[in-house]
């Protein structure tokens, strides 16, 4: 592409009262050598026509200095065929000045500071649109649009009807001989509307019928998924009768290590065959995305020796309950115990959740239908019924027959025919014991994607997806921004393996997997992105020439998007990858780059800030920040006009992971002061839309410091701090805060080297 170059500086919104137009016009014609307009409003009907005005006199490449990136994106979309590039003027220097305090003197060089960087972002904006190249999107040869859906229970089968309803092609997947899961033993539904009393029918049979009765679903039952290799849109599925094992079954859980070396042969394989696993099965079938909707299994109560499960058999869980409801055996006397109890304990069973608590109300209202004297006990530490569900334990209070108390249960005995409860702390204040016909413990709903392979992935990583730990194995990447989306790109999952729900939830959750699903399918189809990049045309490019096989890429990568050869090569697989360019960040040869984000890129956006020698009012700090919550975190602190250190210069990252440390140690070679790294949260309240980017980055600045060490420069020059989008007024305190620590230590001595 032969680059012609226009910039266009906008002077409303208080810019162009704040800043000397005509002086930043001019370094952008005389140092950047770029042809420059100024308009009062760029966003106006008047603005967009002075460019498309020059883009139709052959204008390709626009830099805009004007307000955030991250608004008026319509105003500035010229065209995928153009090259436009925003200085954010706004928000992060106009927005940003420090206000003197009431009663003191503005600062004699304000004006001055504020246009120095004003200037240096104006420097970046146009070293970035010389460095940037127009991306071509990744085409795969043949794609399939075909949906697979792994589970026939109501949330597979609420998936398949509806991208089926939207006109794809699904085969739906159950292992069992017959549809309808754990819900083809259900009874009775929650209520889903006013007045919120009344149990409803079981939707599962239509739905059932729904499925089996359309003709773009092709269902398999008895059968399992083997395994899924290939990536979005040239998924390769094999598949296998349920129980059986084949060639194509997931290996036994093994190390990065030991995958490795039995690649190499130099470790004796302890499964099927590793190698046979990996390589191709030539009866796959195609499909270009997965919705897992596997459900969930009942928690084990058995370790729970007090309570008697699997020694009394009048002991029994909700799961087993409800099935023996539907069957019309509901006994006249029921004790339903929610948690283990025991002496100061008031936890609950594990996995156990609003459903469960839902389930226990449920069932005593079986006890109080089908026998005219039932008597229900249920003994709680926590009851939650969110929602206008809380209109439905309010009824559940008022029935006669249920008796609801806080209790800790200590002894579950047999009593003759019965069955004792004994239950001390009670709600009452006295200490219980119940001689009932039956217990029945409330079992949690644990996902089926923990500590298995439900998903047979013929991944580098591993054939599971479920190597985050922190949400006890379900299956998500960024649960509140994202939800559906696991790790693994094009594997969405819906229902009990993502969290615990009522069908009506479940319902709901399905939906959006089948939504997600189909939106990857139609990103593959033009080559973009899914989220959170969602319709980003790049994608890394490996300069394998000087490829070292270190394997760094293949094992940082959050989303497995990279394979390799026996010899450590990694072998890109696109449609799975995010754009987060963590793989990027990862590459001590910098060799991995993209069109509109590379280390050369970044390198000379970092080389084109000015850096003043020998003025310690002029230092400089720069701060890489992550697009996702730091950067719109940075723009709402502008909005409420939270006051910057001038010495500060933000550059947007994809992700902190993305951050080579060739930048660092370059800033600091310049003359740069200090550095920070500015992103999302992880550990236990995570938040990295990339899963693993925040804690990576981290992790590389501890290295770095230690190399600053070894050059007489203190390790305080570098930081790293996690933030969240609503971390707004945190910001300024922040980064203010790490520039008064570098001040205090001094100009960096490679300054003017």
């Amino acid at each position: 592409m032969d680059k012609k170059y226009c910039t266009y500086l906008c002077s409303g919104c208080g810019i162009g009262d704040a800043l000397d137009m005509e002086a930043l016009a001019e370094i952008v014609t005389g140092e950047m050598s770029m042809e420059c307009k100024t308009a009062d409003c760029l966003c106006s009907a008047d603005g967009r026509a002075l460019i498309e005005q020059d883009i139709a006199g052959g204008v390709n490449t626009v830099v805009i200095g004007a307000c955030s990136p991250r608004v008026m994106q319509n105003e500035f979309d010229f065209g995928d065929d153009k090259i436009t590039v925003r200085a954010n003027l706004r928000e992060q220097v106009v927005w940003t000045q420090v206000k003197p305090a009431e009663g003191e003197e503005p600062h004699a060089e304000a004006a001055e500071f504020l246009m120095e960087t004003a200037g240096d972002y104006m420097r970046m904006a146009c070293t970035r649109a010389k460095k940037t190249a127009l991306p071509e999107p990744y085409m795969l040869e043949t794609m399939s649009k075909k949906i697979l859906v792994m589970g026939g229970g109501i949330a597979g089968l609420t998936a398949a009807k509806e991208a089926a309803a939207a006109g794809y092609e699904v085969t739906l997947v159950e292992k069992e001989g017959t549809l309808g899961g754990k819900a083809a033993d259900w009874r009775k539904s929650f209520p889903t509307r006013s007045p919120w009393s009344e149990l409803e029918e079981n939707p599962v049979a239509d739905l059932i019928g729904a499925v089996e009765g359309n003709a773009k679903i092709t269902v398999k039952t008895s059968t399992e998924v083997a395994r899924i290799a290939g990536a979005p849109g040239a998924f390769r599925v094999s598949l296998k009768a349920a129980g059986s094992k084949t060639e194509w079954d997931a290996p036994d859980k093994l190390t990065v290590e030991e995958r490795e070396q039995i690649e190499k042969g130099e470790l004796e394989d302890p499964n099927t065959g590793l190698k046979d696993y990996m390589a191709e099965d030539p009866d796959a079938e195609m499909h270009g995305a997965v919705v897992v909707a596997t459900g969930w299994v009942p928690a084990d109560v058995s370790e729970y020796k007090h309570l008697g499960y699997g020694a009394i058999d009048k002991v029994v869980t909700n799961v087993e309950f409800e099935k023996m409801a539907k069957e019309g055996k509901v006994p006249a006397n029921v004790a339903f115990i929610q948690s283990p109890g025991g002496k100061d304990n008031d936890k609950d069973f594990p996995y156990c959740n609003s459903v469960t608590s839902m389930v226990a109300l449920k069932q005593a209202q079986y006890v109080c239908e089908d026998n005219a004297e039932g008597k229900a006990y249920i003994l709680y530490q926590h009851m939650r019924t969110p929602g206008s569900q809380e209109l439905y334990y309010k009824s559940a209070q008022q029935t006669d027959g249920i008796f609801l108390t806080k209790a800790a249960v200590t002894k579950v005995e047999e009593n003759g025919g019965k069955v004792r409860v004994t239950a001390e702390d009670t709600l009452l204040g006295d200490n219980l014991e119940l001689d009932v016909d039956m217990v029945v413990l409330a079992a949690g709903m644990v996902p089926t994607t923990k500590d298995n392979d439900t998903v047979n992935l013929a991944y580098r990583q591993g054939p599971a997806f479920s190597d985050l730990d922190l949400f006890d194995g379900y299956a998500d990447s960024h649960f509140i921004c994202f939800p559906y989306e696991t790790r693994r790109t094009g594997v969405y999952t819906c229902g009990g393996v993502r969290k615990a729900e009522t069908i009506e939830e479940t319902t709901d959750d399905a939906t959006g997997a089948a939504l997600k699903a189909i939106q990857c399918l139609e990103s593959v189809d033009r080559g973009v992105s899914v989220h959170p990049r969602s319709g980003d045309k790049t994608w890394p490019d490996f300069f394998m020439q000087r490829c070292t096989q270190c394997k760094r890429c293949t094992e940082e990568c959050p989303f497995g998007a990279l394979d390799d050869d026996a010899k450590g090569t990694p072998l890109p697989n696109n449609t799975r990858c995010r754009r987060c360019g963590t793989c990027m960040g990862s590459c001590p040869e910098r060799i991995i780059g993209f069109k509109d984000y590379n280390i050369d890129l970044i390198g000379s956006m970092i080389k084109s800030v000015e850096v003043p020698e020998d003025d310690d009012d002029r230092l400089r700090v720069l701060i890489f920040v992550c697009e996702n919550d730091a950067y719109p975190a940075l723009d709402m602190a502008g909005m409420k006009r939270n006051g910057i250190n001038h010495m500060i210069r933000f550059i947007p990252v994809r992700c902190l992971g993305s951050v080579n440390m060739a930048w660092i140690r370059d800033a600091l070679s310049a003359g740069m002061d200090g550095a920070m790294l500015l992103g999302c949260t992880y550990g236990d309240n995570y938040q990295c839309h990339f899963v693993k980017g925040s804690e990576i980055a981290n992790k590389r600045m501890e290295n770095i410091g230690d190399t600053l060490s070894t050059l007489g420069l203190e390790s305080e020059r570098c930081a790293a701090e996690q933030v969240a989008i609503t971390d707004y007024d945190k910001i300024p305190q922040i980064v203010n805060d790490f520039v008064d620590e570098i001040v205090e230590m001094g100009p960096n001595p490679f300054k003017g080297f």
